[in-house]
């Protein structure tokens, strides 16, 4: 079986092969016995070492992108062909190709994770450096050690790099409030595929905001809709609260009160808030009513 998170209740029998890594050619070793393939392989530990690794439905730079990879996040390589690597994500379950050049080996175990919507990546302990890269919310790295220049303090990775301290939490710490952490991102482009600072889509968001308190889940929307418990706000909605989840075809939100969401979305083009009442009548037009309600 892949590994998935622990809390999932989404349905795995039908074999979903967003998170099942076969093809007839080829299959993940933990599935024989349970798909049919030419031969199984049992996967290779790698490690992506790019700011943002687009996850793409084909091995094709003009193939969609389902979801993507953050920097220090682990993957299973199970076949590396014409610069393309078949992975599966560990964290979500996810698999997919990424260019192989995005990979690296896991060299260091992880210690901290960037906690701010996004950060500068130094190539040492100084802010007037040029940047050496840049990284979302999400990416975990190895510090260290730590230094100061001109009082600003930093965390200096294996390569000599270095981040704003500040910026960063130790792994074994967890936000508060997830509905919080999705509030950071407000003004945020809208990405499809996108599960970073740099660009994010609804149920990308619902992800990271819950994996930074603590609380790995599935990484789409239809995933996410068996999350929890379900809800009867009534007619008028007023059963909802913070927190809660509101799910169309397609798509989720998030409730900051118990009027109002966040969500990314393709009507702004950006993470915003936004009435529920409002959305309900605005996004029925095209897609219909809300399908489900759920406290996670």
């Amino acid at each position: 079986m892949s590994a998935l998170p622990s809390n999932r209740v989404f349905d795995l029998t039908a074999r979903d092969v967003r998170l099942h890594a076969f093809r007839s050619d080829l299959a993940d070793a933990r599935l024989k016995g349970e798909v049919t393939a030419e031969r199984f392989v049992a996967g290779r530990p790698a490690r992506v070492t790019a700011s943002v690794a687009d996850m793409r439905k084909a091995p094709r730079p003009d193939a969609g992108v389902n979801t993507q990879a953050l920097f220090g996040d682990d993957v299973l390589v199970f076949d590396v062909a014409e610069g393309w690597a078949w992975v599966q994500a560990e964290r979500d379950g996810y698999v997919g190709y990424v260019a192989d050049t995005m990979l690296g080996k896991r060299d260091h175990a992880p210690t901290h994770i960037v906690c701010v919507p996004r950060t500068f990546l130094y190539p040492g302990p100084d802010l007037r450096f040029p940047i050496a890269g840049q990284l979302s919310m999400g990416s975990t790295v190895t510090v260290t050690e730590a230094a100061e220049t001109r009082g600003t303090h930093y965390a200096v990775l294996p390569s000599g790099e270095a981040l704003i301290a500040g910026h960063l939490r130790p792994l074994s710490e967890a936000a508060s409030d997830y509905v919080a952490v999705a509030e950071a991102f407000l003004g945020t482009p809208y990405l499809w595929g996108g599960t970073s600072g740099f660009g994010i889509d609804c149920s990308g968001l619902v992800q990271l905001a819950m994996r930074m308190a603590g609380r790995d889940v599935l990484r789409d929307s239809d995933m996410q809709a068996t999350l929890g418990e379900p809800l009867e706000p009534g007619s008028d909605f007023s059963g909802l609260r913070r927190g809660d989840l509101v799910f169309w075809k397609g798509h989720v939100a998030v409730m900051t009160d118990a009027d109002t969401m966040i969500h990314a979305n393709g009507h702004t083009m950006l993470v915003s808030r936004e009435g529920l009442k409002d959305a309900v009548d605005r996004i029925g037009y095209l897609y219909g009513g809300p399908t489900g309600f759920r406290r996670p």
